[in-house]
């Protein structure tokens, strides 16, 4: 099967060494090859800065991407003709077992068909591409997803 690398750069260090944890900088740098790096941080509640991609960001940009291509392929599969696709997801972090672990992942993607597509079956097409998407089928808290599906000039109905 396929890989995923990346290199991870701690760009901080050139500010200076882990002598306090109120002053270190949390500053990353991720290289992909071929690709443009990313630049990140912590969230600004353990020190980072606000400005940069977090990883939590980068958690819940990476199951709604997944789920927003795995979407696509299911609807061109099937005919559907998505004219536009849109999502503002939302992970949830809360302190559990101990931890602070992402207990829930609700995507919403607003989704505008082609005139004349199926929408019910455009609708139902999100739940296959929930069981497809391997980033959702990875993590161990729940993914879910109330889409709102239209045609041109009509107001969405959530699924």
């Amino acid at each position: 099967m396929a890989e995923a690398r990346v290199k991870l750069v701690w760009s901080g260090a050139a500010l200076g060494p882990t002598e306090s944890v109120d002053s270190y900088s949390r500053e990353f740098r991720a290289e992909f090859d071929g690709k443009p790096p990313l630049y990140g941080s912590a969230d600004p509640a353990y020190h980072g800065d606000a400005a940069l991609y977090n990883p939590e960001d980068l958690l819940v940009s990476a199951v709604a991407a997944c789920h927003m291509l795995s979407y696509l392929a299911v609807c061109a599969y099937a005919g559907i003709s998505v004219v536009s696709y849109e999502d503002a997801a939302t992970g949830t972090l809360a302190r559990r077992d101990g931890s602070v672990k992402f207990v829930d992942l609700l995507l919403r993607p607003k989704v505008v068909l082609a005139p004349g597509s199926d929408v019910a079956k455009a609708r139902a097409l999100h739940d296959k591409a929930h069981s497809i998407c391997f980033i959702a089928n990875s993590v161990n808290f729940p993914v879910r997803h109330e889409a709102d599906v239209e045609l041109p000039g009509e107001e969405g109905v959530a699924a």
